[in-house]
């Protein structure tokens, strides 16, 4: 049975609260708006692709649960709902990019001649609900897409894949996109072994990827964060494959803290290195990386491991949560919904391909 980060049904959404595991698995109840972004803020749930569908979703329960007013009054609530929710954290770029589309939604529908009150509240609510069937659509051409590249380019019937963070049915709707590859790769029989690292400080390696390996059955080893360059040495890695909260035009992109690191190590040892992600995740709207706005996380994350302090008290900490990766280093491509593409001729493609 795949693992749920998120259960919905029409008026009740429920999230799996991540900070308690792998020890307890719990649902926690989203009563709203306001819920959805403290469960996000809060890293309750995390991962692009569900941070953006947690928190529409918590506006769609708010709407059913039986919000008052016109349709004026709540595309108004709708609105500023959605631009509340996009700072509940900065550097994904999924929750603004679903924002903006939605606004634009809720902008033509109250201009219908028809509307109503309770048109508007079932169009909007229906359109929300649709995004959770398409993650999971996209993110299977994602895992189905890598796993054929990867395939095409190894040297051995069975590969070694090395990843990072968590990127897998806890970080979406379900089915993963960087882990979903793996998942691929793992149905087709094709799959050795995979190498997943801690993902210092917040260990989402060992809580949650590893947890999801465990789950399913699924050949894995866990490293810590320090050890990716000597795993490349010695392990035969057959590529690196990690996911993205954003993808700008110049192909760089930001993940989970640590990503850079691995794609130089990759590049040294010659490892091919992939990010694999929705193409909801791409922000054309920047044009390199050094415009992305990095979330910096509070320094306990750090300094205390569950509670208890580990560090030196009185030392400073920098604890920023995620970089970006250089184009120019991610080797293999960028795999989206669509295909795998150069990082650099990836703006192209999407437009193309959607226009």
């Amino acid at each position: 049975m795949t693992l749920e980060a998120v259960r919905y049904r029409r008026g009740s959404l429920q999230v799996l609260n991540q900070l308690l595991l792998p020890q307890r698995s719990v649902y926690e109840e989203i009563s709203g708006v306001q819920a959805g972004w403290q469960a996000i803020r809060e890293m309750k749930v995390r991962g692009a692709p569900a941070i953006a569908i947690v928190g529409c979703l918590s506006l769609a329960v708010e709407l059913h649960q039986g919000k008052k007013g016109d349709e004026g009054e709540l595309a108004t609530f709708a609105l500023e709902s959605l631009d509340y929710l996009v700072t509940s954290r900065p550097t994904a770029v999924n929750m603004a990019r679903a924002a903006r589309e939605l606004s634009d939604f809720v902008t033509g529908e109250v201009r219908q001649p028809d509307s109503t009150a309770e048109s508007f509240k079932e169009n909007l609510i229906s359109r929300i609900e649709g995004m959770l069937e398409k993650d999971i659509r996209d993110n299977k051409s994602i895992g189905n897409h890598g796993a054929k590249h990867i395939l095409s380019k190894a040297k051995t019937d069975k590969v070694i894949i090395l990843t990072h963070c968590n990127t897998g049915s806890l970080a979406t709707a379900g089915y993963g996109t960087a882990l979903g590859v793996i998942r691929s790769l793992w149905s087709l029989g094709r799959l050795e072994r995979v190498y997943c690292t801690e993902t210092r400080p917040y260990n989402q390696g060992a809580r949650l990827t590893a947890y999801e390996l465990v789950h399913e059955k699924i050949p894995a080893t866990l490293i810590a964060d320090s050890m990716v360059s000597v795993a490349m040495k010695e392990k035969g890695i057959s590529a690196v494959v990690v996911g993205a909260d954003r993808i700008v035009a110049n192909g760089d992109t930001a993940n989970k803290i640590g990503t850079y690191q691995l794609a130089i190590a990759a590049r040294h040892h010659g490892i091919p290195f992939y990010v694999a992600a929705p193409s909801t995740s791409c922000d054309f709207t920047l044009e390199s990386g050094e415009q992305i706005t990095i979330e910096e996380r509070p320094a306990e994350e750090l300094t205390d491991i569950n509670g208890l302090r580990v560090a030196a008290p009185g030392i400073d900490v920098w604890n920023p949560a995620f970089d970006i990766t250089p184009h120019s280093l991610i080797t293999a491509g960028i795999i989206t919904e669509l295909g795998v593409h150069d990082p650099q001729e990836l703006r192209k493609v999407l437009i193309d391909k959607t226009s």
